[in-house]
């Protein structure tokens, strides 16, 4: 067995100037951290790189707290969005095992088909983390991403076909230092880190102010209301909200966004998006969201995303839930904690 560590994985932020709508939610090591850096997307995606196989073979995936399986694009697949991105090859690795299991996954914005089987993983864990191989990638939203696939980092129960999820096949083999992850996302991308099985103080200020998870699923846990100037926009009486590293946005039900939309000022434009007068970021309001008896404020400079001279609104109605989603517009205000020992989540102000 390999000594506990943490493990920093670098995140890389994408920009993308025409993105289509990012949203990853499933619908469905031990004495030094592992860190993995994270990389920035316009509409902000964050990346970072795995290998999979003997040797390895390289891949650029989504860390997503909103879902749970962990699968790439493999020689199977043909599609497109197969075709423009890495693919794994079975017959390349050594320590590839098949299961010929299927698995089909549907995200809040894309979907794949593809089937089950067994490798290593950036030599973090032994040859029998389970993932998926793409067989079927339909649609554009995968077409035309940054990411070959995705690592889902949510809880077991939300993983499809029950297949065990990276982070908790490192925490069953005491691979990790404590049981659980954090992340930082830096706004202009270098610097973005994912540490697994530690906490880097170096990425915040202040105390970290700990949440209970209310639901083992997603990161969901309870916020009390949504306030601008003292008075509730959204959220009264208090919500469900989860934390989503795989969303770009903040994302909440309709009707709510929509009060929020009218009180910063944002207007609809043709295509669906809420625009902002980039002139007028100075003078308007902060939004706060009050969570288990705190106030974590996202100023304008937090909640808008600037494209050369066009702004835009970071948050975005849902018709179909009630649920919050606090996506990287949150994150890369709050350094967040992830910690499954305890089963909460931890938010610090980040650097």
């Amino acid at each position: 067995m390999k000594d506990p560590v943490m493990l920093m994985m670098p995140l890389s932020l994408h920009l993308n100037s025409n993105p289509p709508q990012v949203r990853l939610k499933s619908e469905n090591l031990a004495e030094s951290p592992t860190s993995q850096h994270i990389f920035l997307h316009p509409q902000s995606q964050y990346f970072g790189k795995i290998y999979i196989g003997t040797p390895p073979q390289e891949f650029t995936v989504v860390f997503d707290t909103g879902s749970s399986n962990l699968w790439v694009p493999s020689v199977y697949c043909n599609s497109t969005a197969c075709e423009n991105h890495h693919r794994f090859s079975p017959s390349e690795s050594s320590t590839f095992n098949s299961t010929e299991e299927p698995l089909s996954i549907q995200y809040g914005t894309g979907s794949m088909e593809g089937v089950l089987g067994y490798d290593t993983v950036s030599s973090i864990v032994d040859p029998d983390q389970i993932f998926g191989l793409s067989t079927q990638e339909p649609g554009n939203i995968f077409t035309y991403s940054e990411f070959d696939g995705i690592l889902g980092l949510g809880y077991p129960s939300l993983a499809v076909d029950q297949a065990t999820p990276v982070f908790d096949n490192m925490m069953n083999k005491h691979l990790v230092a404590q049981n659980l992850f954090s992340v930082y996302m830096n706004r202009h991308g270098p610097g973005s880190m994912l540490t697994l099985g530690a906490i880097d103080s170096s990425y915040y200020t202040g105390s970290l102010h700990w949440v209970p998870i209310t639901v083992q699923g997603y990161w969901q846990f309870s916020v009390d209301r949504i306030t601008v100037n003292g008075q509730v926009v959204a959220c009264d009486g208090g919500c469900q909200a989860i934390l989503d590293t795989g969303t770009s946005l903040l994302v909440g039900p309709s009707y709510d966004i929509s009060n929020i939309q009218s009180v910063i000022g944002a207007t609809q434009g043709q295509y669906g998006e809420f625009d902002i007068d980039c002139s007028s970021l100075s003078s308007m309001p902060t939004v706060v969201i009050h969570i288990n008896g705190r106030q974590y404020p996202l100023p304008p400079s937090a909640y808008t995303i600037q494209m050369e001279s066009v702004c835009t609104s970071g948050f975005q109605g849902d018709g179909s839930s009630q649920l919050w989603i606090l996506g990287d517009v949150f994150i890369r205000e709050y350094y967040s904690v992830f910690d499954r020992a305890n089963n909460r989540v931890g938010l610090a102000k980040a650097v």
